[in-house]
C-alpha cells in the first residue's frame, strides 16, 4: 500500500470515530506499528487536518477538514448501486429522482472500467409491494422531521379504531412492506410507532416541537435498545 492510500484511509478511519481513539487501535485496524501511526498523524496535521490528542490519550478529528476525491473500489460501487437502486425504486418522487441524479454524478467521474462495473452491476432490487397512498405522505413527513414540526395526523391503528393524534416525528423506517413513522405521542405520552399505509390524513403544524430531533431520537433508541448506526 501507498503512504498516500495509507493517510487516507488513516483520514477516514478517524472520521468514522465520533469520539477520542487510541493510537494501539487505530495501528492495529489499520495494520501498521504506532511508530507510523504517529509519524502519520503529524504529517496529516501538518497539511491541515484538525486532529487533536496526543499519544496515550487518543485521537479525534474534528469536523471541517475536507477530503480530497477518493476512488471507489468495485465492492464500495456495488453498495452504492444497490442503495441508490433500493431509494429509487422505494422512496417517494423527490428521493427517488435524488438517489437517480447521486448515481448519474457518480458515473460521471468515475473511470470507463469501473463505470462499467457501475452499470453491470448483478445486485437487483426486488419489486415494491407498498401502496400509494403510504408512499404520498412520506415527503411531507421527512420535511416535519427535518423543521422538528409537530404533526396532527387521524390514524387507524390496526383494530380499525380512528384518533386523532399530535406527534413529534423524529425518525422514518423504510421496510420491505411497510415504511414506520417513529414519534413522540401527546396523547399518549410516550413514544409510538405510525405505520404511513395507515395515516388517513397529515397536516403539518407551525409550531415546532420543544425538545430537539437527535434528543427524541437517541433516548428512542435507549428504549428500544438500538444501537447507533
Amino acid at each position: 500500500m501507498s503512504r498516500t492510500q495509507r493517510l487516507l484511509n488513516l483520514l477516514q478511519l478517524l472520521r468514522s470515530y465520533r469520539f477520542p481513539v487510541t493510537g494501539a487501535q487505530l495501528a492495529a485496524q489499520l495494520d501498521i506499528s504506532l511508530r507510523t501511526l504517529y509519524r502519520d498523524i503529524a504529517t496529516l496535521q501538518q497539511q491541515g487536518a484538525n486532529i487533536e490528542g496526543e499519544a496515550g490519550l487518543g485521537y479525534v478529528l474534528r469536523p471541517g477538514f475536507m477530503l480530497p476525491p477518493l476512488m471507489f473500489s468495485e465492492e464500495e460501487i456495488e453498495a452504492l448501486v444497490l442503495g441508490s437502486r433500493w431509494v429509487a425504486a422505494r422512496g417517494d418522487s423527490r428521493l427517488s429522482a435524488a438517489a437517480t441524479s447521486a448515481l448519474t454524478r457518480i458515473a460521471a467521474v468515475l473511470p470507463e472500467a469501473l463505470r462499467h462495473s457501475l452499470d453491470s452491476s448483478a445486485l437487483l432490487v426486488g419489486p415494491d409491494s407498498k401502496t400509494t397512498s403510504a408512499v404520498a405522505w412520506l415527503p411531507d413527513i421527512r420535511r416535519a422531521i427535518k423543521a422538528e414540526r409537530k404533526l396532527d395526523i387521524h390514524y387507524r391503528d390496526l383494530n380499525d379504531r380512528d384518533s386523532q393524534r399530535c406527534i413529534w416525528p423524529f425518525a422514518l423506517g423504510y421496510f420491505d412492506q411497510v415504511d414506520v413513522l417513529v414519534a413522540w405521542c401527546e396523547l399518549r405520552q410516550e413514544f409510538r410507532h405510525f405505520r404511513t399505509d395507515r395515516i388517513l390524513s397529515l397536516t403539518m403544524l407551525a409550531t415546532r416541537y420543544p425538545r430537539r430531533r437527535q434528543v427524541l431520537l437517541k433516548e428512542w433508541r435507549a428504549r428500544e435498545g438500538i444501537a447507533p448506526q
